[in-house]
């Protein structure tokens, strides 16, 4: 097997492959922040910034928030015009 220290390049991830590992760096994120040397941070924060951008680029509908989570939407949601 080969050793990439780095990963796997996002664009050869799977889609599958993708959702995992960017699922497993947020749930890490805070331990890399809180208990990790400057270069694991820095390591995890490029790794999680080159996935975030491969799954935009594949899921662009993915960067449009849900409208429930606006506040015009939560406003319209309740009944207040905007």
């Amino acid at each position: 097997m080969t050793h990439r220290p780095e990963g796997i390049p996002a664009p050869n991830l799977a889609d599958d492959d993708l959702v995992r590992e960017l699922r497993h760096l947020h749930r890490t994120r805070h331990d890399a922040f809180i208990a990790g040397s400057e270069d694991a941070f820095e390591t995890h924060t490029a790794r999680m910034l080159e996935l975030e951008r491969e799954y935009l680029r594949r899921f662009p509908q993915a960067a449009s928030p849900d409208p429930r989570r606006t506040r015009a939407g939560r406003r319209r949601a309740a009944g207040v015009a905007g």
